[in-house]
């Protein structure tokens, strides 16, 4: 174990097969698309179901009600059980609760398979870094965790991109229920491709509790992330309502949402590749916080009309989540540095979630609720600077902990 947490795989599995990490980051990509979905939805899920603004930003975020109250527990689960069947079980529940979404006929029935999905999506992505450790070679491993760290803007865009066109044939709930069989597609694979771990050390379940709130560093990475995803969904989730408001088609609405989400791939796959050159987390964290600081309130308050004024936003817009995808692929790579060990790395990346899906679950709201109070979306960049200002406080403290633990890896 190295100084900052383990340095690699304790309990190896057997061989695995060239595509088992790849049905790893698809299973990660299956279970964004779930969270993902809804924003292409809400339009006509607000007139079939009567929902107002403020319900629609809840119900975009219900997703992550499990998240922010059981991450850390979940996280911890996974580690008891094996990442394996955590990922297996977290596809096979995302499958059964979008069926059961497809079938609902209120509004509060759907919050609540959208809280379990929260729960399918955990079980999946927490045990997943973790998992990618143990099948590719260490010197690969920051890379695939930048890939990694780019499933939830490639499943966000895809939702984005292919839900409207599955909606206007099959409506919503069609779209429901082609994602449950994306899903269990996924954990067929996943079941299949990935090779049986071999058994580790049972520990008592409060340990890897224990440990990782005992700890600086899981506490730190997490606020960190949570203050970026806040601030990542409030804006990409409501795109689609902003353009639908300023009169955008559906074609492009959904080409320009979708291109704006899969922009931050390019930050999530450009942290893999600096990490492994040496350039410093918290160099690349404080980049992406400050970059999207600017770019959001650029976003959504720079003056005049016409086509010039949208391109340079829409251009904010692309720059906040590209530069931004900085932050994500870094934090999964220290997640996995601060863990206070092998036993508690699932704990440490579901704490870790956990503050993530607090801000998810704050952001949208937050952000509807001032777009309501001042009539428009003009303040949006400066409640979204305020997670910005947040995540460079965590950054800043984050850079001080690793200074002490690790001088010089910074």
């Amino acid at each position: 174990m190295g100084p900052n947490g383990p340095s690699g795989p304790s309990d190896p599995m057997t061989p695995a097969p060239p595509q088992a990490a790849a049905w790893v980051l698809v299973a990660g990509v299956a279970a964004a698309l779930h969270v993902g979905k809804l924003a292409p939805a809400l339009a006509l899920l607000r007139d079939e179901l009567g929902l107002s603004l403020p319900a629609a930003g809840l119900l975009l975020s219900a997703v992550q009600a499990a998240g922010m109250l059981a991450a850390l527990a979940l996280g911890a689960l996974a580690d008891r059980v094996g990442a394996r069947r955590s990922v297996v079980a977290g596809l096979v529940l995302l499958a059964l609760a979008s069926a059961a979404g497809a079938a609902v006929p209120t509004a509060p029935a759907l919050l609540a398979l959208r809280v379990a999905e929260g729960v399918g999506f955990l079980l999946v992505v927490l045990p997943a870094p973790g998992l990618l450790r143990a099948l590719v070679p260490a010197a690969l491993l920051p890379s695939r965790l930048g890939l990694w760290g780019a499933y939830m803007p490639l499943g966000t865009a895809l939702a984005l991109l292919l839900g409207p066109a599955a909606m206007a044939l099959a409506g919503w709930r069609g779209w429901w229920l082609g994602l449950a069989v994306v899903s269990a597609v996924a954990a067929l694979g996943v079941w299949r491709a990935v090779p049986a771990r071999a058994p580790g050390p049972r520990r008592p379940f409060v340990a890897p509790l224990r440990d990782t709130l005992g700890h600086a560093g899981p506490w730190l990475v997490g606020l960190a992330f949570g203050s970026y995803s806040a601030q990542w969904l409030a804006v990409i989730g409501f795109l689609p309502s902003i353009y639908a408001q300023a009169g955008f088609g559906t074609a492009a609405m959904a080409v320009l949402t979708a291109a704006a989400a899969a922009a931050n791939i390019v930050g999530n796959v450009a942290s893999g590749r600096l990490l492994q050159r040496g350039v410093a987390p918290a160099r690349l964290l404080a980049t992406g916080f400050a970059t999207m600081a600017l770019a959001s309130v650029a976003a959504f308050a720079w003056p005049g009309e016409g086509a010039a004024a949208a391109t340079l936003r829409y251009a904010a817009v692309l720059l906040f989540s590209a530069v931004g995808g900085l932050i994500p692929g870094t934090l999964f790579s220290l997640a996995l540095r601060v863990a206070p060990g092998e036993h508690a790395v699932a704990s440490t990346v579901g704490f870790m979630q956990q503050w993530s899906a607090a801000g998810q679950f704050a952001g949208p709201p937050l952000v509807a609720a001032v777009a309501v109070a001042v009539g428009g979306w003009r303040s949006t960049g400066l409640a979204t600077a305020l997670f910005a200002a947040l995540g460079l406080v965590a950054v800043a403290l984050l850079a001080r902990h690793l200074r002490r633990a690790a001088p010089g890896d910074i």
